[in-house]
């Protein structure tokens, strides 16, 4: 299908977690159509190999622009680290928009600011990250923490709670005697507990993350294709997940905590 600029755009994740991505999205383009699209049944991505990561994805691509997306919003980090550049290769005429860590506005906080980047195993190994922890070295001393079963809670459903709180002060405890000026959220999944990140590390440290930024580039590249609706009404939102209703549900629970907690 050609795609045109009233078709919808496609939000991609590897679970749950992109749903922080979606919001930002509508908040920035309401009239936007959206269809959002979760691979909970794969979930994690940040456990596999960078080929799986990538045949994945590009499936999942495939079947979104065989139904007429006109943008693709890789809203997975690890994804965007494996597969975009080769998603932007085989699709150069389709806006194909990837997510990073919010290292940039974290460098900002501060003159030389300590900068913990949690992340996926497999995002803090890809070469993507290794190159943004190079663009950086001269100004933040960036402390990479692998996050290893907090994508498994959180797709869980678990937000808040004795177990995420366990876990947290555990992989922050060797930190707890430095000063940390801000913790980037290198992972989509993990702005849906920004509430206990912050219980953790302490409220002095600012939190940042890509969402906001991946939404704008969004908006920048639809106006620059001409692919900008021309709509006057919300747009519709479809969500689907490989797993099943009981996640669409818990992204359906997701979008209406987003919503709460912006009005």
């Amino acid at each position: 299908m050609t795609p045109d600029n009233n078709s919808f755009i496609a939000v991609i994740d590897s679970g749950v977690g992109g749903i922080s991505v979606l919001c930002e999205l509508i908040d920035l383009m309401p009239w936007e159509h959206y269809v959002y699209f979760g691979d909970s049944i794969h979930a994690p991505y940040g456990t596999k190999s960078a080929k799986e990561i990538r045949a994945l994805t590009l499936k999942i691509t495939k079947n979104m622009l065989q139904r007429g997306a006109k943008a693709i919003v890789v809203a997975c980090n690890t994804a965007t680290s494996a597969a975009v550049r080769t998603m932007r290769e085989l699709y150069p005429h389709i806006p194909i928009i990837g997510i990073e860590p919010a290292v940039k506005p974290a460098s900002m906080i501060s003159e030389h600011p300590t900068v913990v980047v949690m992340a996926t195993p497999a995002t803090l190994h890809l070469e993507k990250f290794h190159h943004l922890m190079s663009a950086y070295s001269d100004k933040v001393d960036m402390i990479p923490l692998a996050c290893p079963g907090l994508v498994e809670l959180i797709e869980e459903g678990k937000f808040d709670g004795p177990e995420i709180e366990g876990y947290l002060h555990a992989l922050f405890a060797p930190y707890h005697e430095k000063q940390i000026d801000a913790v980037v959220l290198g992972c989509t999944h993990y702005p849906h507990i920004k509430a206990a990140i912050a219980k953790a590390v302490g409220n002095q440290t600012a939190i940042c993350d890509g969402g906001r930024g991946t939404a704008a580039e969004t908006k920048r590249r639809l106006e620059a294709a001409g692919l900008s609706t021309d709509r006057k009404k919300m747009g519709y939102r479809i969500i689907e997940n490989s797993a099943g209703e009981e996640k669409v549900s818990l992204c359906m629970q997701l979008l209406s905590r987003h919503k709460s907690s912006s009005s």
